[in-house]
């Protein structure tokens, strides 16, 4: 497996990370938040053929860069049905909060709990984790032990759950 992280600037001089994982030349873009090109040209650098997008949750400085790498590079959009019903609506994704416009994302397959994606020889699992949006999750890969936690987790704390669908008390659970 081939793991590359990359920071990108989304909006309002947010910048986030996004995950670039590879097997067999099989890739998955995992929270691409914005700076399109430079996620495309990181893929082609790998000779990767783009087979997810998957989001761990609906907020725009992840989702940003999804529909320019979908129609460059292909690739299915994955995310929580809970979270995929909220990826278009501007007070959930907080586009106008983030100063972002963002175009329809059409979301191919819904991911729930204990859920499997395949890619390469590899194998990684679907761990629901409400509480920065109420559709929030985290994908696992247990042959390396690493965890791609989106806003679910950060050095030292957690994600935010003071906005639209988040939830405190969820996300102590």
């Amino acid at each position: 497996m081939i793991l590359e992280q990359l920071r990108v600037d989304t909006t309002k001089g947010i910048t986030t990370n996004v995950y670039i994982v590879v097997s067999q030349n099989e890739a998955m873009v995992i929270d691409p938040g914005g700076e399109s090109n430079k996620i495309i040209d990181k893929l082609n650098e790998l000779n990767a053929n783009l087979k997810y997008i998957v989001l761990t949750h609906c907020h725009s400085d992840h989702i940003g860069a999804v529909t320019d790498l979908q129609k460059i590079k292909g690739g299915e959009v994955l995310i929580s049905e809970e979270d995929g019903k909220a990826v278009n609506n501007p007070i959930r994704n907080l586009a106008p909060f983030m100063g972002s416009k963002l175009e329809k994302i059409k979301v191919d397959r819904f991911l729930s709990e204990g859920d499997k994606i395949k890619l390469g020889n590899d194998e990684f699992e679907i761990i629901e984790t409400p509480g920065h949006t109420k559709g929030g999750i985290c994908i696992y890969f247990e042959k390396q032990k690493v965890l791609f936690s989106g806003d679910t987790i950060f050095k030292r704390t957690y994600g935010r759950t003071d906005l639209p669908s988040s939830s405190y008390q969820d996300m102590k659970k």
